[in-house]
């Protein structure tokens, strides 16, 4: 019986490739996400300890640490709203990846569909080829006996 061959085999490969290549970019891409969001968490507890800080503060240093934290708070305002922007960027980035992670999987996915069609196809035309074959040679070890006797 002869082995089952593909046309497509080659372009599923390339695609399962692909699609492990996109998963690993979606994966750094998460991580990267994970990271600025953890930072933003940060980077905001901190703003809110200082301020907590500086209000239960005592009397005497209370007007400098507020001189302190206002001339400081456009900086912090500023490094939150970067870590933000990026937090969406970085999101935005993740969804467009999911997308073509998905897309590249559902092709991937009719291929194998078409490539099982086609194994079964193959199968049952090899088994008709097979019967055919067998069917044959009963025929002929029957036409030997009638003409033996």
């Amino acid at each position: 019986m002869k082995r089952f061959t593909w046309r497509l085999q080659r372009v599923l490969d390339i695609k399962t490739k692909q699609e492990q290549i996109k998963r690993m970019e979606l994966l750094d891409i998460t991580e990267k996400l994970s990271k600025v969001r953890a930072l933003l968490f940060l980077q905001q507890a901190t703003l809110k300890e200082t301020i907590a800080d500086v209000a239960a503060g005592n009397t005497q240093n209370k007007l400098l640490e507020q001189e302190l934290l206002l001339k400081c708070a456009p900086v912090n305002n500023r490094l939150i709203k970067k870590l933000k922007d990026k937090v969406h960027q970085l999101q935005i980035k993740q969804k467009e990846k999911i997308a073509e992670v998905l897309k590249i999987r559902r092709f991937n996915e009719g291929l194998k569909k078409l490539r099982a069609r086609k194994k079964q196809e193959f199968i049952e035309s090899e088994e008709k080829l097979e019967q055919k074959q067998l069917d044959e040679g009963a025929c002929i070890r029957f036409a030997r006996k009638v003409i033996a006797k």
